[in-house]
C-alpha cells in the first residue's frame, strides 16, 4: 500500500478501483473501476458503485450511498445528522449509540457538482445533476437539473447524445 493512503483492513475494494494519495477510507465499499481522487475521506457503513468518480477534497459520511456511475464533483460535504450536538442533554460527548445515522442516497447516473452540501435523508434521483455550490435540503427527482441555495428544480434532462456509446 502507498506510505500516504489510509485504507482500513475492513475496507472493500472491488477490481480495477483506482485510489489517489492522501485518501482515508474506512469500513466502507467501492465498486468496481471506480476512482477515488486526493484528500477524500469515505466513513464506514457507506457504499460507493461501479465506475463512480469521487474528485478530490470530498467527505462521505456514514450512511451515505451512492450507486453506480455517478459522478462527485471537488470538495463535496455529505451530512448525516440534522441536528447534531457535540454532548448530550447532561454535558458529556456524545457517543454512537447517542444519535441515529440519517441516510442519503444519490441515485445511479447522477452528477453532483464541485462545493455542494448535501443534507441528511436526501434522496438525488436518477440522472439528475446538482449545479456546483449548490444546498441540496430536500429529494431531488430523476432527471431533474437543480442548483442553489436551496437547490431548486430549473429543469428536466430529456435526452442526452453524449450519453451514447459511439461518444465513449
Amino acid at each position: 500500500m502507498n506510505t500516504y493512503q489510509c485504507i482500513a483492513d475492513d475496507v472493500k475494494l472491488g477490481e480495477n478501483v483506482r485510489l489517489s494519495k492522501f485518501i482515508n477510507l474506512y469500513g466502507c465499499e467501492i465498486g468496481d473501476e471506480t476512482k477515488i481522487g486526493a484528500f477524500v475521506e469515505i466513513q464506514k457503513n457507506a457504499i460507493i458503485g461501479k465506475r463512480c468518480k469521487i474528485s478530490s477534497h470530498t467527505f462521505i459520511c456514514e450512511g451515505v450511498t451512492i450507486e453506480d456511475n455517478v459522478f462527485i464533483g471537488h470538495g463535496v460535504m455529505f451530512i448525516n445528522d440534522r441536528y447534531p450536538r457535540a454532548t448530550t442533554v447532561n454535558g458529556k460527548l456524545k457517543a454512537e449509540t447517542d444519535w441515529t445515522v440519517e441516510r442519503t442516497i444519490i441515485k445511479r447516473g447522477a452528477s453532483i457538482g464541485s462545493g455542494v452540501t448535501i443534507l441528511s435523508n436526501i434522496s438525488v434521483g436518477e440522472s439528475a445533476i446538482v449545479g456546483a455550490g449548490s444546498v441540496v435540503t430536500k429529494d431531488v427527482p430523476p432527471n431533474a437539473i437543480v442548483a442553489g441555495n436551496p437547490a431548486r428544480i430549473l429543469r428536466y434532462i430529456h435526452e442526452d447524445p453524449k450519453d451514447s456509446d459511439e461518444h465513449d
